[in-house]
This record gives C-alpha cells, structure tokens and sequence, in this order.
C-alpha cells in the first residue's frame, strides 16, 4: 500500500516541492495536500467526526483537498451486518451486554488468541478497503474509528505503507482498542484523556488535546428568535430539544409521552435519527399534542435547533455533546450506554456541564428543576460554553498540515 511520500524508510521520508521551475520561470502553486479521512458507521459520531474534519477543510484550508470514506462500505455485507447493525442491536436492546463487551476488551491482550482471530478476520474482510486507501494516494490520513487504525498500523509495520496516520479519539474516555502502534499522532478531547495517552506509552509529543471535530454551524453565533420561528416554535416559550443519537436508540416515544404530561408549559422538540418507526410514532403523539410536540428525524440543521433551545435531553455520545457544549445548552444525561456514553457522562457531571436522570421520574423531576431554577439552567449554560471547543476540527488540521509542511515527518513509536 502506498501514499503520496512512499519511500524505502520512514526516516527517509522528504517533503519536495512538486515543481521546480527554472530560472526565470513563474513558480506554479504548490498542489492541494490530500487528506483522507476514514471512518466507521457505527452509530452516528464517529462518520459526524470525520464529515467536520471535511467541511472545515473545504472551508478554510484552500490548499487541502479531504476525502471521506466509510470502511463498511468496502466489507462484505456479512462483516458490515456483525460489525455497525449487531452492535445497534445490543445498545439498544441489550445495553448491559455490550457494557460488558466494552469493559472486557478494553482489558484484552492484544496477543490473546480472541484478539489475534479478530484481527484476521478484518483483515481478510477489509482487503478492498486497503485497495481504495493506495488509490487515494494520500498525503495523511485521519482515522476517526479505531478500525482503519488498527489496519494501518498493520500495514506500516510491514513496510507496506509510509504515510503520516493520525487518530481522532471520539469520546472523553480512552479505550485500548484507540491505541496503535506507528502512528504519526493522536487527538485527545481533554487534558485528561491525553494524560490517560501518555501513561499508556504514547510520546509526549503525539498526543495533541483539541477537542471532538464538529461542523463549522455549531461555531456560529445564531439569534435564537429567528432559528425558533423557523422551526416553527414559539421563542416567548421555553424549548426542550430532546435527542436520541443519529441512530435514534433507546424509547424515544415513551419519554416524549412522560413529559408532555408535566404541568409545565414548554415546547418539546423530538429528533429520531434515521429511526423511521419513531418518526412515525412521534408524529402521531404531535398529531394529539398542537403546539407542544415538534418531532424530526434525520436533519443537519442540528446547530439550528439547539441555538433555540433552553435545554437539552441526550444521550451522552462523544459528538452529540460536544456539540451541546460548543452551544452552551445545559443537559440532561438520560440512559447512557454502558461503556463509552456512561464515562462520557461521568465527564460532563464532574465539571458541572450537565444533570443526569438515572429514570423517567428522575427525568421528570430534573426538567422542572432546571425550568423553575432559571439561576441553575444559567450555570450550566456556563459552564458548557467554558468547556465547550467549537473549532476542533480546524485545531486537528492545522496539526496535521503544518506536520507535512516541515521538512521531515517521522513516525513516532
């Protein structure tokens, strides 16, 4: 597999103009940098993560061009059905499962025989994925998904592949699977996972802490009364944005139910993901409830609805609640996954950016807490615009550009 520098040793590796004109001859522009990004539709975040990266690039690096692809569109349907649909399905059905899963893999040798049969069956499931990365022909790549990392490594420990690789972590929590060998750096969300990096081996120097990559809209400044109106909302009342994740998990419609019975006037904005079936569930509760339930499925005009919202219900994934945070839209954490959502929310409760609802009457209770404690709401609107990196993705490239504009790139251990 190769890259645009492809040489014989990574020390080896120089960057050269692509033209050297002669004497008297106007110099050409150098080309565009390519980067290209993978990404696993496994849930929503991760491909979320890699699309930021893209749109920031377009927007504001004119000599990068970004590429985005999603590894599960090189596998063979079997593999892609294990590897993005069963992992839905235990979420979503069987949360404590796959908390299990989360927590015993995380502590899983990479030399054990489980460890070693997973690598090869990826490995003989992703050959058309190595085929389209050598005909890319980057110049580095950004992984968002610990998969094509772990294919990479695999490749540039083999001399197959010399190319810069880098790897966005996209949640507050680090699991091991993250962790590979030669890659050119990482990408932490906080001083804490990058402290969490380095007492795990990694050098100093590769760790870089900028936040979880989303799109330019929620850099924004947007007036809440127009972004209301638009939705059709009324801004004189308050906004609930209740969200399930891109992938719409968990009884959305039942929570809708519980909450439209509270005494309080609010408006309840109710997105389903690509859940089709919620959709429609919900939009025969909004049909029984003018006025009070908005219900959306899939939409990119995320960044829209929550410059209009008071307050948030979501599950804590890695890109949902950075987004909240580059906002500043005080949360409520309902029913984290085990694993990385629960230590997501664990981030987020230590530093005052959100409430958690371990139930529906809790839930109950911690909306009309914040909504007659307007003094409560305001402090965690605060604290999520402290927190808050709305220009991650640009931070990742600058790094990741500025490293192929030095004169050497190496690869760190």
């Amino acid at each position: 597999m190769h890259c645009r520098q492809q040489t014989t040793s990574p020390e080896s590796i120089i960057h050269k103009p692509d033209h050297a004109p002669h004497l008297g001859a106007a110099a050409k522009p150098p080309r565009p940098r390519k980067l290209l990004l993978l990404s696993v539709s496994a849930g929503a975040g991760h491909m979320r993560a890699a699309e930021a990266l893209r749109a920031y690039a377009a927007a504001e690096f004119p000599g990068a061009e970004a590429i985005h692809l999603d590894a599960m569109d090189f596998v063979p349907a079997g593999f892609r059905a294990v590897y993005t649909d069963f992992y839905l399905h235990l979420v979503n059905r069987h949360p404590a499962l796959w908390g299990y899963v989360y927590q015993k893999s995380d502590k899983a040798l990479s030399s054990s025989p489980t460890q070693k049969l997973r690598r090869a069956i990826e490995r003989i499931s992703t050959r058309p994925l190595r085929k389209a990365i050598q005909a890319a022909a980057p110049d580095a790549i950004i992984c968002t998904h610990f998969l094509p990392a772990e294919l990479l490594a695999r490749e540039i420990g083999k001399q197959r592949m010399v190319c810069p690789v880098w790897v966005q972590v996209t949640d507050f929590d680090l699991h091991s699977m993250w962790l590979q060998p030669l890659m050119q750096g990482y990408f932490a969300a906080t001083e804490e996972i990058a402290y969490r990096m380095r007492t795990r081996g990694l050098a100093a120097d590769a760790v870089h802490v900028t936040g979880i990559p989303i799109m330019p809209g929620f850099g924004r400044i947007l007036e809440r009364e127009s972004c209301a109106r638009q939705f059709g909302l009324d801004p004189q009342r308050k906004i609930i944005l209740m969200m399930s994740g891109g992938a719409g998990i968990g009884d959305l419609d039942k929570t809708v139910q519980r909450l439209l019975a509270l005494p309080d006037d609010f408006q309840l904005v109710a997105l389903a993901g690509k859940n089709a079936a919620m959709l429609a569930d919900l939009q025969q509760l909004a049909a029984a409830h003018p006025g009070r339930l908005f219900p959306f499925g899939f939409t990119s005009q995320v960044d829209e609805l929550m410059a209009c919202a008071d307050l948030a219900i979501t599950k804590p994934g890695g890109l949902t609640t950075s987004e909240c945070l580059a906002m500043g839209v005080p949360m409520i954490i309902h029913s984290p996954i085990p694993g990385q959502e629960e230590r997501n929310a664990d981030y987020l409760l230590e530093q005052g950016a959100a409430l958690k609802a371990i139930d529906l009457i809790a839930l109950e209770y911690r909306v009309q807490q914040l909504l007659q404690q307007p003094q409560l709401l305001q402090r965690l609107r605060q604290r999520s615009l402290e927190l808050g990196r709305p220009r991650a993705a640009r931070a990742v490239l600058q790094t990741v550009l500025s490293k192929l504009d030095s004169p050497f790139t190496t690869l760190s251990p």
